[in-house]
């Protein structure tokens, strides 16, 4: 089965980087559920406001996120829609791949018994 990317492949890539950090999939798995502070993501992660505010701009310049100010606070979220489809679609397919891509010898952990 042939499938056709229409999309740029190097474009993909640097969206799955983005989504490859543990800290800026936890941010927007977090604004998935809805407008955020920096001091609420702190919270969360356990993370410096500094590291966190880091991940936030990555995920700014992407254009994943953006934010709204309401005097001195700063309320982030997520800007497509379709992000939230694409991290359940993930979830879907980790349900049911999750162990071989965990133990792939690539990407994941190391192989079972020490084979790749």
């Amino acid at each position: 089965m042939a499938i056709e990317c229409a999309v740029d492949q190097g474009a993909a890539v640097a969206l799955f980087r983005s989504l490859g950090d543990p800290a800026r999939l936890a941010i927007l798995t977090r604004l998935a559920e809805g407008e955020a502070r920096v001091v609420d993501l702190t919270r969360l992660l356990g993370l410096a406001q500094s590291t966190v505010s880091k991940h936030l701009a990555c995920l700014r310049g992407c254009r994943l996120v953006d934010y709204r100010t309401a005097g001195r606070q700063s309320y982030y979220s997520l800007t497509r829609p379709e992000l939230i489809d694409l991290l359940r679609s993930a979830e879907a397919l980790l349900a049911e791949t999750g162990e071989a891509v965990a133990l792939c010898p690539a990407h994941g952990g190391p192989a079972v018994g020490g084979r790749p």
